[in-house]
Parts: C-alpha cells; structure tokens; sequence
C-alpha cells in the first residue's frame, strides 16, 4: 500500500475514535483528527474529565462496534449556515467554519453510520472491511491550534495498518525506538539539552557540538569537490526582502518579527533563499559562471507551534546543508543527475536506504502556470531517467517550484522526509535577476533550492536514533576511551594519549578512583567505539590492549598498529566497527 492508501486509512480511524467518544462520552467536543507521520490523532475537549491509556480498551471496543455499521463515507456539500447550525455547541468546529468562509473553501460534511464530522476528505472506500487492525497509543496535552494562549485539549494517538501483521511489527518497533528515543539519548549522552527559557532551541553541548562539526566538515569538503561556494548573510532582515520573495504573503504567520525604533519590520531569517538571490544580484553575471553554487549553514527561525516541537525533530531554531544553484534552462537535467549522485553519496556514508517523492503544484502557488508546468515535465522526466524510486504527491510542492524530497527508512524501517530539491522559475524573476548568455541577450536563471541533510538538528536527531547512540567512529563524539587499571600506569598513559590525540583522534582517559569493570561499563554506556587497557602487561610489551564497545573480545596492537586501524576507520567514514 502507498502512502496516501494509508493516510486515508489513518485518517478514517480518527473519525471512528470520535465516532466512539461521541458516544461513551457525549459531552465531549472534537476538533480536528489528521493522519500524521505513521499515526493518526484526533483533540478533544473533555472538559473535566481526565482521559488516560487505562481507557484505551472501552476505547477500542467500541471502535470495533461501531465500525461493523460503516459501509462508506458519504460526501456532502453544506452552506456555511448548515454548518454552523449543526455544529452549534461546538466552538470550535464553529471557528473551522468560519476560517473556510473567509477562505472561500467548500464546506463538506463527511457521514459514516449515524457520525457527521467537519472533514475536507481523505478516506478508504470500504471501513467495516478495512479499518481492523487499529491501536491507540498514547494520550497528550495539546494546545487548540497549538496556540498556547488556547485551551488545552487531550489529544489521543493512534495507528492504523491494513493487516496484523503490519500492526503488530510497528508496535513492536515502537518499543525498541523508545530505547532509542534522541532526547533520552541525548541527556544520557551528552549532546544536546532543552530549557523553558528557548522552547524549540536546543542547547548544543560540547559532544554534540564534535558531531554537528562533523556533519558540518564532511559537507564542506565533498561540496567544495562539486564547485560550490559558501556564504554568510543577514539573520535579521527587512520585511520588504520577504515581500520581494512572497515569503511575506505566503509565509508570515512561520516567521519571528520584530520592529526598531523608527517602526520598520523586521524579521528572523526562516529560509536562506532570498538573500542568496541578493548576493546573486550584487554584479552583471555571465552564463560563463553558471551553474553558480552558493551554500551555506546559517541560522533559521520558523515559528512552529508549541504542540507541535520534538526535540530535535521539530524545532523552531535549525541549520540546514543549504545550497542555490543557479543555472540556465538547459543546465536542469545535468544539475539533478549531480545532486542525484550528491545524495547516494551522503546517504550511503551511513548506510541509508532513500527514495524520492515528486511534490507538484500546490492550490496556493505563486508565479506563471506554464513554468510550473514545465519545471514539472522536467523533473518527471529526470526522475524516470535516473531509474531511482520515486512517487508523486499531488500539490505538495512549494509556493514556487515542485519539489523532490528524500525520504530515508532507518534501522527500525521508519520512514522520514529529509532533504529536498527544489526547481525554481518564480523567485529569480521576482528579483529581477539575469545573466548576459552567449548570443548577448539578458536572460532569467533558473534555482534550484536544496538541502540533503536537510535541518542538521533533525538530522542529528534521526541518526542518534538510527544508531542508537552507537555512531560510526568517524562521527563518535569520543573516539577511544583510555582506561589504565591503576595509577602507577600513569606515566604510559599519558605518553599514549598525547600521541593519540597528536593524530587528530578524539580521544579521553578515565582516571577516576572506579574498579576496571566500573570503567568499561561507564564507556560502554558512552558508546566510546574503543577502549584501551593499560595494565602492567602493556607497559612491559610497549602494546595496547584494545576492547570494542559492546564486545568483551580483548586484541593486542602496538600503537602504531592500533592508529593505522583507527584513522582507516575514520577517514574511510566506515560504519563498521
């Protein structure tokens, strides 16, 4: 099954469950239940009554109940006074309602049985033989609209799959990512923190910092291979380059505003693109400089809901591998097969498994319908070209351009949306941009916006699940882990780590007063890759005894021996241990 088949079926058991608290508790109000991710949720106001997971099974039952009734969802199209008049105890559908009207949206009623809800579609043909295999998951607090100022509603999880089978294996995956969950991980590790003082901000430490540069290293010298030029610009920037870009009109309410002295508007940078089309603009440009590749990592702030923050997953403050290229009309095709091979190289360094999702015009988009269509004609014809999996989202593109995102499974087959390739006709013209091509004649580039990592944040997060701490030893905050069994070792001790670290290799000794077994279980639970043990025997031989984490095989190497096999593993960005 694809993935809008299952959205649709996650979407249909959200009504069933506000079928089913409609009925074991009438006085509840709904408001929205959306697919999401590999789940679905829906928020009630319960009013003063508290809903825990030890209602979940009276739940359930009657979800089964009730659905054996349900043979389809049947549309209906409502005035904006018929919808108001039967959703009139309810605020809240009351203020859906009205939002359309102002929209000019349709306004549809979607019926199963005797349940009636405010829903714009989305749903499987056939519930009483397709909604079976269903689980509610976790109950929440969630702000309405994941607005603080709001009242807080109880939002309740669920999931949905076509067969057992499949629910059962995500339920169980489920429970080994909780052992793997990064902000767990990430205070039992050290690398990063949250405080109420910067919701959505994380705080870097000094460990997690050693793998951001990582990322971030690895990024510039394999971009720098493929001609690309980084950039700093502006974290503060006037309304009026927004208005330029249409990110004013069609992105405000994401963006962190903030106004001077003299009442001018100013906003925190949310996107990189609009000042890479400024730093394009500064001198006459010849198609002899073309593709032009600027790249940077700066700074984005994106007001994102509070209810809606994950740890690193969703933040409001982000840095992205961020790239504009541009390129003539004729330089498309050969731009994508490169960023093609960008990504295979990326994600196959960890061991990544990715396909693409093809996002076409969306119903608010900004610019000439034509170039849409051929920057969509494009792009389709490249994905079909490069033989690499790919579906297509109906109006999922950006505001200006269709978009190929990257959707990359981890270890447990999790499925996220990381990078994304975007192709640009619209912004260029907005800024007036051009270059001098060979007949003499100004023409418009093209952009193509891009991100691979995607947010480093996000990425750092994924990745700390994925390996479950257990980073690749190039990636490894501590590379090695020297434990000498007593202090008389001292002298030897130091000697090899200074000579380790002389190699550029990240690396600690632990002298606490701890027994050897106390040390070893303490750098294993740091996911140090190796650990050396210094005992009498290493001193008199001038070795190294040389322990993997996880492992209780013990081998001998001579230093020299143990520095060739870790910078290999190093700058080889092995994932092999």
């Amino acid at each position: 099954m694809n993935s809008i088949e299952l959205n649709n079926l996650r979407h249909s058991t959200a009504h069933l469950l506000a079928a089913a608290i409609a009925e074991l508790y009438p006085n509840a109000k709904n408001t929205i239940g959306p697919a999401i991710d590999n789940k679905f949720y829906y928020d009630f106001d319960f009013g003063e009554i508290k809903i825990t997971e030890n209602d979940f099974p009276k739940i359930e039952e009657k979800m089964h109940e009730i659905v054996k009734n349900w043979k389809s969802f049947e549309k209906h199209e409502v005035s904006v006074q018929e919808a108001l008049e039967e959703f009139s105890k309810n605020e809240y559908k009351s203020e859906l309602i009205k939002e359309f009207e102002s929209q000019n949206q349709d306004i549809t009623i979607y019926q199963s049985g005797n349940f009636r809800d405010l829903c714009k579609g989305g749903h499987i043909q056939n519930p009483d033989q397709e909604i079976k295999h269903f689980k509610l998951l976790n109950v929440a607090g969630a702000y309405w609209r994941g607005n603080e100022n709001n009242k807080m509603l109880t939002r309740i999880y669920g999931t949905a799959f076509f067969t057992q089978e499949e629910l059962d294996q995500y339920l169980n995956m489920l429970i080994e990512a909780e052992k793997r969950n990064h902000r767990k991980l990430g205070k039992e590790l050290e690398l990063f923190m949250f405080h109420e003082t910067a919701p959505g901000m994380a705080y870097f430490l000094p460990k997690g910092v050693k793998v951001y540069n990582e990322l971030v290293e690895y990024w510039r010298t394999e971009h720098e291979k493929y001609n690309y030029q980084e950039i700093f610009s502006p974290l503060l920037n006037k309304k009026e380059l927004y208005e330029i870009s249409g990110h004013w009109d069609h992105y405000r309410e994401n963006m962190f505003l903030t106004q001077t002295e003299e009442s001018e508007t100013y906003a925190l940078k949310p996107m990189n693109c609009p000042n890479a089309m400024v730093i394009y603009g500064t001198k006459t440009r010849s198609y002899k400089e073309l593709p032009l590749k600027l790249g940077d990592t700066d700074a984005l702030h994106r007001f994102e809901m509070s209810g809606t923050l994950n740890g690193l997953l969703r933040t409001r403050e982000f840095r992205q591998d961020d790239a504009h290229i541009f390129i003539t009309e004729d330089q498309i095709k050969e731009s994508f097969i490169e960023l093609f091979e960008i990504t295979e190289k990326f994600y196959s360094v960890f061991g990544l498994n990715y396909t693409f999702r093809l996002g076409t015009r969306p119903e608010s988009f900004m610019g000439d319908p034509n170039l849409w269509d051929v920057a969509e004609k494009n792009l389709k014809e490249i994905l079909e070209e490069s033989k690499i999996d790919f579906f297509i989202l109906e109006g999922d593109g950006a505001f200006y351009g269709p978009k190929i995102d990257i959707l990359m499974k981890d270890s447990l087959g999790r499925e996220w949306q990381m990078g994304t390739i975007q192709l640009d006709f619209q912004l260029p013209r907005r800024f007036d941009l051009k270059y001098t091509d060979k007949d003499g004649l100004e023409k418009t580039p093209v952009v193509i916006h891009r991100v691979i990592y995607g947010s480093f944040e996000r990425f750092i997060g994924i990745i700390t699940e994925h390996f479950a701490g257990n980073f690749p030893v190039w990636l490894s905050p501590v590379q090695v882990k020297i434990i000498p069994i007593s202090d008389k070792f001292e002298d030897y001790t130091k000697e090899i780590f200074q000579k380790i670290k002389n190699e550029k290799v990240r690396v600690e000794i632990d002298f606490r007063n701890e027994t050897l077994g106390a040390k070893i279980r303490d750098a294993q639970n740091e996911k140090v890759p190796y650990m050396i043990i210094i005992g009498q025997k290493e001193v008199n031989e001038q070795t190294l005894t040389i322990r993997k984490n996880n492992s209780k095989e013990m081998e001998t190497f001579s230093l020299n021996q143990f520095l060739e096999f870790i910078k290999d593993k190093i700058q080889s960005k092995s994932i092999k241990k």
